[in-house]
């Protein structure tokens, strides 16, 4: 009697137990049997960059294509390298303002001119205005005739100017030499805000293969002008500098940007920040830049 009095006191006690706790399996009937899966933070953000980015194709035409393509006597111009957009300037009075044209036939890339007018509008209020183009885009029958007339020691051969590219103009002065002048000065120092780069300083020659010219300016665009300004790079070393290093960043007024160079390869494609402008060129040598500006 006494062994059944003690089972019906234990029962008591487990249902008191039951009452006051919920269930005596609680931590095993509670929890529901589902599968979770997630993703840690680092894995969102893979996910939210694969979101964000387009697959680009380069092909071989593109290496040929730009404003950073390098003309001289070991790369030549390709016909699809020139500026499809060159006009006469004579002919278009709304593209020349604050300088003068010295000849009725001088043509340049329209992109181009419009950078130019914008740049020489800044020197002009610095109080420098005496600007005079002197020569801009040349076809290959006018550059092979300039070098009859005047030989290799003051022309290069049709295709081995930058002026057969559309890129690049003679800038001169009402008032003496460019080496003198202002305007000569005014260039060498602010024309790389502005997208342009003195395309054959002083001392560069080795490099360059070509005398100081202080008239002769060259389009290239931001940022890169402000590296080579910043650097003291001609163009040659600058896109040796680009194949080097693969990737560079820099901020140029506020903006930020990232340089990027690829050399072609078979079947080739790249991955660039979708919502973000970008600006492909090739070298003319055999592979391409892509410039992404970072606007987040």
């Amino acid at each position: 009697m006494k062994k059944w009095g003690f089972l019906i006191l234990l029962l008591v006690c487990l249902c008191f137990v039951f009452i006051n706790n919920g269930s005596f399996f609680k931590t095993k009937v509670d929890i529901p049997n589902v599968e979770v899966r997630g993703y840690d933070q680092q894995e969102k953000d893979k996910v939210e960059e694969l979101d964000n980015i387009q697959t680009i194709t380069i092909t071989e035409e593109q290496i040929y294509q730009g404003n950073l393509l390098l003309v001289n006597s070991e790369y030549p111009v390709r016909q699809e390298g020139i500026k499809s957009d060159v006009v006469n300037l004579s002919t278009h009075n709304e593209l020349v303002k604050g300088y003068g044209v010295l000849y009725n036939d001088t043509y340049l890339s329209e992109d181009i001119a419009h950078e130019f007018s914008e740049m020489i509008a800044a020197a002009e209020k610095e109080g420098v205005h005496n600007f005079w183009i002197t020569s801009g885009y040349r076809n290959f029958d006018e550059q092979r005739e300039l070098y009859q007339q005047m030989g290799s020691d003051a022309a290069l051969p049709a295709g081995y100017s930058e002026h057969n590219l559309g890129l690049s103009l003679d800038v001169g002065t009402t008032q003496t030499t460019m080496a003198k002048a202002p305007e000569g000065e005014w260039i060498e120092e602010n024309a790389w805000k502005y997208g342009f780069i003195l395309r054959y300083p002083e001392n560069k020659s080795d490099i360059t293969g070509i005398q100081y010219e202080p008239w002769h300016i060259r389009y290239v665009g931001l940022p890169h002008s402000a590296i080579m300004k910043e650097k003291n790079f001609v163009l040659e070393e600058y896109l040796d500098y680009l194949k080097e290093k693969k990737k560079v960043s820099a901020k140029v007024e506020g903006k930020k940007y990232t340089i990027s160079y690829y050399p072609l390869s078979e079947n080739m494609t790249i991955n660039i920040p979708k919502h973000q402008e970008y600006v492909i060129s090739g070298d003319n040598m055999g592979g391409v830049i892509v410039t992404v500006t970072n606007d987040k």
